[in-house]
């Protein structure tokens, strides 16, 4: 096993368990019960793929899946769901941004008197430190810690993902394909959860916050998921039988794209967005705006798909009118239709037309 992968494997999956028990101590914080912390026992489901993962796969990843994030989405999830319905951490209190001051206050005279007596050491400056930082975070507004643990949330996917050792068949060029549509789709999931949850009447609606709530958590489920960038390339004859098999086979990374953004991402956020515009009567400017770029979205990717479609359809026709034509040549996927004339020259190869088994067979021509 390389030394890197290894570091790589490990440091990655510490990160992910380490944020996931910051959630964890977020919420016996605000609930104020022990019993909260049970949730750190689903860190041992992460534990136990790294082990497998180490022994089975010596650190690598798996194709199309990555079992760390989906379960670092297990650990991280349940937290973010019991921030977020809990009503005491939705606003900042007076009281809370009081006592924040009175402890600065009191960390700058505890700081000035430390100057003047020599006789403190250095442990206890350090242990003074450390328990004023630890006061300051437990008084910090509940909108801003879970907003926090928001966006470290989606940060540390995109930066777990790129730390992850490459396994499979995915190359580092559709790697860096997917890290950048992570970009982007973080930035789209952190609107939606910012931008909706924090309208007053859709906070005093708990349906609506479990909606947006569930919304969220079933997009995230595309970031465990390589099939955006990864092409199977199955080779099949081509039959009128198969066509949507070999139309999948050869544009799978579309189609998995396109399926994502209608039916994980910018499908749902719409639908969501619509009924609060339309049911709910919750309208502002930026509501507006992000719903229009939702519709737009989602016209563009039916618009490809139509496009796809008809270019496969295309060069289907193209296929067989050059078999009936009599013409040896095809303009597109030459993995399926392109033969080697001899083995000592493999450069040179000759197009062989594929007839559509469901076809007539044209009568030999005089």
């Amino acid at each position: 096993m390389e030394l890197l992968v290894l570091i790589n494997a490990l440091v990655t999956r510490l990160l992910f368990v380490l944020h996931s028990l910051i959630g964890v101590w977020r919420v016996t914080e605000v609930k104020k019960e022990p019993k909260y912390w049970l949730l750190a026992l689903l860190n041992l489901l992460l534990c136990l793929e790294t082990g497998l993962t180490l022994k089975f796969k010596q650190g690598k990843g798996y194709k199309w899946f990555s079992p760390a994030i989906f379960l670092y989405l297990i650990s991280i999830v349940p937290s973010l769901w019991l921030l977020e319905t809990d009503p005491e951490t939705q606003l900042c209190s007076n009281e809370a941004q009081q006592t924040q001051k009175n402890i600065s206050n009191r960390e700058g005279f505890n700081q000035s008197e430390e100057h003047t007596h020599t006789n403190k050491g250095i442990d206890h400056h350090i242990i003074e430190t450390a328990r004023v930082l630890v006061s300051q975070l437990s008084t910090v507004c509940g909108t801003v810690w879970t907003l926090g643990l928001h966006q470290t949330f989606l940060l540390l996917l995109i930066i777990g993902r790129w730390l992850l050792p490459i396994g499979g068949e995915i190359t580092r060029d559709q790697l860096s394909q997917l890290l950048l549509m992570f970009v982007g789709t973080a930035a789209d999931i952190l609107e939606f959860t910012s931008e909706t949850l924090e309208i007053e009447n859709v906070r005093h609606n708990h349906i609506l916050v479990y909606a947006i709530l569930g919304v969220w958590t079933w997009s995230m489920l595309q970031f465990p998921l390589d099939l955006a960038v990864q092409h199977i390339g199955c080779q099949l004859p081509v039959s009128s039988k198969r066509v949507p098999i070999l139309l999948f086979c050869r544009h799978s990374a579309d189609l998995w794209n396109i399926g994502i953004s209608l039916f994980i991402q910018d499908g749902p956020f719409l639908v969501l967005r619509l009924i609060l515009m339309i049911y709910f009567k919750v309208i502002n400017q930026m509501l507006v705006f992000f719903t229009a770029k939702n519709i737009l979205i989602v016209l563009l990717q039916l618009y490809r798909l139509v496009v796809l479609l008809l270019a496969f359809r295309a060069s289907l026709q193209y296929l067989s009118s050059s078999r009936m034509g009599g013409v040896c040549c095809c303009p597109c996927e030459p993995n399926d239709t392109m033969l080697p004339l001899s083995d000592q020259d493999t450069d040179m190869r000759q197009c062989t037309a594929i007839p559509l088994e469901d076809s007539p067979v044209p009568s030999e021509q005089q």
